[in-house]
């Protein structure tokens, strides 16, 4: 005789999920955030060439004023790889940190859909306009690391000089090395959000926040120093100067949501 087995679905009294419905609800939004950045990655393995040159200008543009600096003067915007699968090691990466970004949107839309059913009706009526703020920040902030890019590696690579120095700069550390720039400033322009969130669970206040601001002022130049990958001041100052900004609005918000 066949036997069959039929999962019981237990419902808590108060019509709040089971752990067994998180779990499935948790499965389930995995799956489609993975499929949309599997999806994502096949448009970004064919948009990976412009994007390979469109990350690599500043360096060619540096390389063009400076053809003494380059391994063939001939084509100074040439990167080299010393081993054979760097290139296709390199493609990998990128197209997959691109995928990633492509689906963003519908990862945190995912992420939003999952966290829902916890919150308060006050909470969700924030919830959005955080997820929306954390994504226009981070985009902010990327956008302001190519900005700087340029002038960061004119800044470090203008050090080699001219006398028997030649670039043999591989594409995997210089893309590491922009990707690590990008980073950064997006993760540090969620400062904003961090602050903002604090205050409005009750962790700190705008009072507190001007009192605090010659210790902000040493704790964002620490900060930039430590995090930003070139070590130069003009990238610290680029970054110092808007979380400086930040931190002024997040007080003025505060005052605002306190009212």
């Amino acid at each position: 005789m066949a036997l069959t087995f039929r999962r019981r679905r237990i419902q808590a009294p108060d019509g709040t999920m089971t752990v067994v419905e998180h779990l499935d609800e948790l499965r389930r939004r995995l799956f489609i955030s993975l499929s949309a950045i599997f999806l994502c990655g096949f448009v970004a393995w064919f948009l990976y060439n412009p994007v390979y040159r469109f990350l690599t200008n500043p360096y060619c543009a540096f390389m063009v004023r400076h053809p003494d600096l380059a391994q063939n003067p001939a084509r100074p915007c040439d990167l080299v790889y010393l081993s054979i699968p760097e290139p296709f090691l390199v493609k990998i990466k990128t197209v997959s940190a691109l995928a990633l970004v492509l689906a963003l949107p519908v990862v945190l839309f995912q992420l939003w859909r999952f966290i829902t059913p916890g919150l308060t009706a006050r909470e969700k009526r924030f919830a959005i306009p955080f997820v929306v703020a954390s994504l226009v920040l981070f985009v902010m902030g990327a956008v302001f690391a190519l900005w700087t890019l340029p002038k960061a590696l004119s800044f470090l690579l203008g050090f080699a000089g001219t006398t028997r120095v030649a670039s043999v700069l591989t594409m995997g550390k210089y893309l590491s090395f922009v990707t690590l720039v990008i980073l950064a400033f997006g993760a540090s322009f969620e400062f904003p959000v961090v602050l903002v969130s604090l205050t409005m669970v009750g962790v700190v206040n705008s009072r507190q926040l001007r009192e605090w601001r010659r210790w902000a002022l040493l704790f964002i130049a620490i900060f930039a120093a430590v995090i930003t990958p070139s070590q130069d001041w003009f990238t610290m100052t680029a970054m110092m100067v808007p979380l400086l900004v930040f931190y002024e609005l997040s007080i003025l918000i505060a005052r605002l949501l306190k009212k």
